[in-house]
């Protein structure tokens, strides 16, 4: 007997309070066979990044996980009159393919965008929606929204500045910055990954320099002026 991918959990509404039922994919199946260096994962299955956004029937909020826990006045306020009041009842919570995953992540940028949730969340949205259209190979519309998750990563490190996750933030900085073809950039950012000695997160020095070397390779093939910290090596691991 072959397993379901899906099974339901039950989620609470922060907005209307309506419970409501959403589909996740078992954990015994999130098996990625690649994961790109931007973290996209592939799957030859049901793909779990289809069902990260919680969307109520009721209301229409989208959320996830990392989502505000509560709203306040003028959030509750921002959302009833620019979303709620716009909403036709209509249930994400079963199998979703790509074009119904498309629009929880579009609505739930759009309820993070209201209601001014935080930056970091809206960053990630905005790169989930560019691996969607990575698995669609539209290149066009994923260096688009590729383009604008690197504005929200580097508005997170302003307002965060030095943090637990900073290595991680540094390195994605570097390889969008690298994805959209700015090199210069992307090397400013690996080299603080490399350098800054207060970074200890080894997973994270270990993939700068390994992009540091793939993203050399590209500058030399595309007749790119190598900054001087590439002059004189190839950064070996």
């Amino acid at each position: 007997m072959t397993l379901e991918p899906l099974y339901q959990i039950k989620v609470t509404c922060i907005y209307c309070e309506m419970e409501f039922r959403t589909s996740r994919v078992r954990q015994s199946l999130k098996k990625a066979y690649m994961t790109d260096s931007d973290f996209c994962a592939h799957y030859k299955q049901a793909n779990p990044d289809f069902y990260v956004v919680r969307v109520c029937p009721n209301c229409g909020y989208a959320s996830t996980e990392n989502s505000t826990l509560s709203l306040n006045e003028i959030q509750r306020h921002d959302f009833k009159t620019q979303i709620q009041s716009r909403w036709i009842q209509r249930d994400y919570g079963g199998e979703r393919n790509w074009d119904k995953a498309l629009e929880t992540y579009q609505l739930a940028l759009l309820c993070a965008q209201t209601i001014k949730d935080s930056s970091r969340l809206i960053a990630s949205l905005l790169h989930h929606i560019a691996w969607l259209y990575r698995y669609k190979e539209n290149k066009q519309q994923e260096q688009r929204f590729l383009q604008f998750s690197l504005e929200e990563y580097i508005r997170v490190y302003e307002q965060d500045g030095v943090g637990s996750n900073q290595a991680r933030l540094l390195y994605l900085i570097g390889e969008l910055y690298r994805r959209i073809g700015n090199y210069h950039e992307a090397v400013k950012w690996f080299s603080r990954v490399i350098n800054d000695k207060k970074i200890m997160d080894s997973a994270m020095i270990r993939a700068s320099r390994e992009q540091w070397a793939v993203l050399r390779e590209e500058m030399l093939e595309k007749k790119v002026e190598l900054p001087d910290e590439m002059q004189e090596t190839t950064k070996t691991n």
